[in-house]
């Protein structure tokens, strides 16, 4: 698992070897991971080369990757694209099949021919970040040689709701998907279970897809 230091990725860690999943973590800076278990592997790599990616992920059955340059990092879009596309080549280098990569909520439709990202009130801050991962969605859904799924979280999916996991939650593929209130939204810890389901029992192949309450 790539980037299982991060926000979302640290959800996901915990949920998978809490479902006693062998996992080995990938990250730039090993210390950030605090946690001990016997089914975790850490391993530190610069996921921007795709050699070293072949070399860490070889042998595994999924690669994930939450990997994200930073939403702050002014290079975020070029990172995210070249790092995620090193991570797409890496994966098939190391003989790996199938691969599922945390995108962004941006590229959703809330309308025909509407992405969430080009309506007014879209948060400038967040436009690089959210343009590489629409950018990116288009570059993988080329992908002919991989078993690729690619997850778009629920619009609001962040850390007011991090705590709460109900192991609830609905899915859909390239609209939001709204509760009674007409909002998008799922607590980062059902982010991970959905994730987690997707990865042990797959419905989503070649194809995206995102979740909510």
């Amino acid at each position: 698992m790539i980037g299982a230091s991060g926000f979302v990725g640290s959800h996901i860690l915990q949920e998978l070897l809490n479902r006693k999943h062998t996992v080995t973590a990938i990250v730039r800076n090993p210390e950030k991971i605090t946690i001990q278990h016997p089914l975790l592997t850490i391993a530190k790599g610069d996921v921007l080369k795709e050699e070293v990616v072949a070399k860490l992920v070889k042998n595994h059955d999924i690669v994930v990757s939450a990997y994200n340059p930073g939403w702050s990092n002014p290079a975020i879009y070029n990172e995210f694209i070249a790092g995620t596309n090193a991570i797409r080549q890496g994966t098939k280098k190391a003989g790996v099949k199938r691969l599922l990569i945390i995108g962004g909520a941006g590229s959703l439709y809330i309308a025909p021919g509407i992405q969430l990202i080009d309506s007014p009130g879209f948060p400038e801050a967040y436009k690089p970040g959210a343009s590489a991962a629409r950018d990116y969605l288009k570059i993988i859904q080329e992908e002919k040689d991989l078993e690729w799924t690619f997850f778009s979280p629920a619009i609001e999916m962040n850390a007011a709701h991090a705590g709460e996991r109900t192991g609830s939650y609905r899915t859909g593929t390239d609209s939001p998907v709204y509760d009674k209130n007409g909002r998008s939204i799922l607590s980062v810890a059902d982010t991970a279970v959905a994730i987690a389901d997707e990865l042990e029992n797959p419905k989503f192949l070649h194809r995206r897809f995102t979740a909510a309450y």
